[in-house]
This record gives C-alpha cells, sequence and structure tokens, in this order.
C-alpha cells in the first residue's frame, strides 16, 4: 500500500480526524446518510483551511439557515446538511469567493444530468469514512 503524501492526502487525513472526533460516530452511527453530506462537510473544512472564511462566520451563517428553516413553517423536511450546504454557499459569496451566478450555472449543469447517467461507470473518489476504532 503506497502512502498519499500529496496535499490531496493531507487533506483527506484533516477530515478523517475531523469525522472521528465528531459526537454520535460511533461504529453502530452514521455519519453522513449520503454520499453528498461528506462532501459538503469536506468542502466546508477545506475551504476554512484554505483561509476563505473564518469557522464562526460559517457557525452563524449554519445557525442563520437553520433559523430560516425553522421560521418557514417546516415545509421542507429536515437535513442538517442542505442547511450546511446554504451556510457554506453564504459564507463563501459574503466574501467573494462564490458568485450567485457561480452556483446557479453549477445547479443548471447538475440537474441537466439525468439521474441514471454514469450508473455503468466506476466512481473512484471516497464517499463514506469509517474510522478505525481500536
Amino acid at each position: 500500500m503506497r502512502s498519499d503524501t500529496t496535499e490531496l492526502g493531507d487533506a483527506r487525513r484533516r477530515v478523517e480526524a475531523l469525522v472521528c472526533d465528531l459526537p454520535g460516530g460511533g461504529v453502530d452511527e452514521r455519519m453522513f446518510s449520503e454520499p453528498w453530506e461528506l462532501r459538503a462537510f469536506a468542502m466546508a473544512v477545506a475551504a476554512y483551511h484554505n483561509g476563505k472564511y473564518e469557522w464562526s462566520e460559517f457557525q452563524l451563517s449554519l445557525i442563520q439557515a437553520i433559523k430560516q428553516w425553522e421560521g418557514g413553517g417546516a415545509g421542507e423536511p429536515w437535513s442538517y446538511y442542505e442547511h450546511w450546504v446554504t451556510a457554506l454557499e453564504s459564507v463563501l459569496a459574503d466574501n467573494g469567493v462564490l458568485s450567485d451566478a457561480d452556483v446557479d450555472a453549477r445547479t443548471r449543469e447538475v440537474l441537466a444530468v439525468p439521474k441514471n447517467a454514469n450508473h455503468h461507470e466506476a466512481h473512484r473518489e471516497p464517499v463514506a469514512v469509517s474510522p478505525a476504532r481500536g
């Protein structure tokens, strides 16, 4: 097994360490229900480590996103990581890293892909973190 000493490998190890330390990260509990949730978590951590925003900014934005959901009559089902993504988009936009046009363009691109696209191709990116417990 070859060790990954790249910058990406270092980033993956930081995210894995954070996931291991999260409350409720027991062996029988799933931290992330869907692969995109882990990606959203990792993107927020990576942007923070790259100096794109202060963590306190993200925390306040996440609180605001949750308050907006609570005040909206809770018509949509609860999804912590939906609020996480909303908060991340907000702090990145506020800091000039991401524009509404960027988000809109990417959203259109994702929605244009059929739901069954590329199911026959292998995807080699990590979709879950299973920390070793001793």
